[in-house]
């Protein structure tokens, strides 16, 4: 398979290209202005692949949740090029990239909880094992206050990972969690290589048409305007 992946939902904006296996990749970490990046990222890796768009299988983007701009940013790239290709999409969520880059396939760790900082006072989280060669996600991704974040009954003992910007933000009120969460990786992001590898191993049979293909930002109203008063 051959799959191009990009995603822009935080601060860290990444491409890579994924040939049967063998990967490449872009990144570059920059508060705003990711739309100057992406695509020159994306053309440096098919011009030193020697690789035409048309040629691949499929796009891969990270869909969110994430920063507002960054997740439609996105999406409309990979659509864009989704529709001049003719390719299909894949949209890959954030939350479970960013939970592969701490499950890796040896096993040595199986349980992560994902916290990625929604300002608002809020996060983005969300549960995922790793109980094989693919990350499962376990449950509704959600928004909800720090405090409300809660491991699942059937991870009671259970030593667990925790990575994410929401780990960094809100220190203290995710500090319930006490000793079940046996590592911290709060400076984490997700990256593009995790979505092409999530991506490869889905498959085509989770593809979609660019046209379907849509972002998730888990909050309703994020993109609504205010009613007037």
């Amino acid at each position: 398979m051959k799959l191009l992946a990009l995603d822009t939902a935080t601060e860290l904006c990444s491409a890579a290209l994924w040939l049967d296996g063998a990967l490449s990749t872009r990144e570059a970490t920059r508060a705003r202005g990711h739309s100057e990046l992406i695509l020159p990222m994306i053309a440096e890796l098919l011009a030193e692949a020697d690789v035409a768009l048309a040629q691949l299988d499929a796009i891969a983007f990270g869909r969110g949740p994430g920063a507002f701009t960054g997740v439609r940013l996105a999406a409309g790239i990979a659509q864009g090029l989704g529709f001049a290709a003719d390719l299909p999409l894949l949209p890959i969520s954030d939350l479970r990239a960013l939970a592969a880059q701490v499950l890796p396939p040896d096993g040595a760790v199986r349980h992560a909880l994902i916290c990625q900082d929604a300002r608002m006072d809020e996060v983005y989280w969300g549960c995922f094992e790793r109980p094989g060669d693919e990350v499962l996600t376990l449950g509704p991704e959600a928004v909800a206050a720090p405090g409300q974040v809660a491991l699942p009954f059937a991870w009671a003992g259970i030593q667990v990972t925790g990575a994410g910007s929401g780990f960094e933000v809100h220190a203290a009120a995710l500090a319930s969690m006490g000793g079940q969460l046996a590592a911290l990786h709060p400076h984490l992001r997700p990256r593009a290589i995790e979505i092409a590898l999530l991506a490869a191993q889905d498959g085509l049979a989770a593809a979609v048409p660019a046209e379907q293909a849509q972002p998730l930002y888990l909050r309703d109203d994020v993109a609504q305007p205010s009613s007037p008063n």
